[in-house]
């Protein structure tokens, strides 16, 4: 099956986006800082880093779910960041959100029938009940389920990857044109990951999704990105193509991940793991200029006083660095 064609124009933009959460004792934490990136249609963009680097938080205001602190979120020719009440929720109908936990997200008191047609209902799409329950078998089987069986069921009664089919029909039941997966496999068996993985691969082919994949498993993130930005400490380090990430790292931290990442063939030898030192920085208190500085084998004094921005060092990879590993 083709991947559905990218056209180079971008489709999703996020310009200069921060997320902050207001604590106790007017205490304030900045989970995202300045990240700007811009999906093409028809591509997939992988966001990567450790946990707690900001990579669900960011999905979460991109969806405005909640609305960032600042910045600007653009879907086609439409700033979401500036719509409220219904033009938010017509604009809501072009994009879905696939959540980590597939049990947690399906209401448990509602059968699957009912969890499906919620987004139609909320959308004002009027059907008779046999067109609705035919559309609804329709996307359940198009997902691997037995739709016809399914309808009645309620979301303890199937399995965590079972679960998560569901919550992946349940976001295409209205066919949008941006689908972000928020760690949709890191709480599935490794098997199961295989399976919702060449789902997710399929069905952005048959139905010309636009896909923002979130994970903190580099090796699942070259499988199905296009290409890839990696976060640290709610900000960016790296954007390049999948191969270029993985082959041809340019930033200290991204290399570390890098290596850490296992290869499954017991003939090669395997690769030095690039331990990073020290322990993360609290975001409630992160080091001056790069974040990474503290950590970082390269580190100089310009690091700590200036801020690295984005910046070119190879075609279509960008690193915000001020010792790139540029032929490293």
């Amino acid at each position: 099956m083709n991947a559905p064609a990218r056209t180079g124009e971008p489709f999703l933009t996020v310009d200069k986006l921060r997320v902050t959460y207001v604590l106790d004792r007017g205490r304030t934490i900045q989970a995202v800082s300045d990240l700007s990136f811009a999906l093409n249609q028809g591509e997939t963009l992988g966001l990567v880093g450790e946990s707690g680097c900001g990579k669900s938080s960011a999905a979460r205001a991109i969806m405005q779910l909640p609305r960032p602190s600042d910045g600007q979120v653009t879907l086609g020719n439409t700033d979401l960041t500036s719509l409220r009440g219904r033009a938010l929720q017509q604009a809501r109908r072009r994009f879905q959100i696939v959540f980590q936990d597939p049990i947690a997200a399906l209401n448990p008191r509602h059968t699957i029938r009912q969890i499906l047609a919620a987004p139609l209902e909320i959308a004002g799409i009027r059907e008779t009940c046999a067109d609705r329950d035919a559309r609804l078998i329709s996307m359940l089987e198009r997902v691997g389920l037995n739709g016809a069986q399914t309808l009645e069921r309620k979301p303890h009664e199937f399995s965590g990857g079972q679960c998560q089919r569901i919550s992946i029909a349940r976001a295409l039941i209205l066919n949008p044109e941006l689908l972000v997966c928020d760690e949709a496999v890191s709480a599935l068996d490794v098997s199961v990951q295989a399976q919702i993985l060449n789902l997710l691969q399929d069905i952005r082919c048959e139905f010309g999704l636009t896909m923002l994949f979130i994970s903190h498993d580099l090796a699942v993130v070259r499988h199905v990105s296009d290409r890839v930005v990696v976060m640290y400490l709610g900000t960016m380090c790296e954007l390049a193509d999948a191969d270029a990430i993985y082959d041809r790292p340019a930033h200290p931290y991204t290399r570390a991940l890098i290596s850490a990442v296992p290869r499954p063939d017991p003939d090669l030898e395997p690769n030095p793991v690039q331990m990073v030192p020290g322990e993360l920085p609290s975001p409630m208190n992160p080091p001056t200029g790069c974040r990474f500085r503290t950590r970082c084998p390269k580190a100089t004094e310009r690091c700590a006083a200036e801020v690295p921005t984005m910046r070119p060092v190879r075609q279509g990879q960008m690193v915000a660095c001020h010792h790139p590993l540029v032929g490293a």
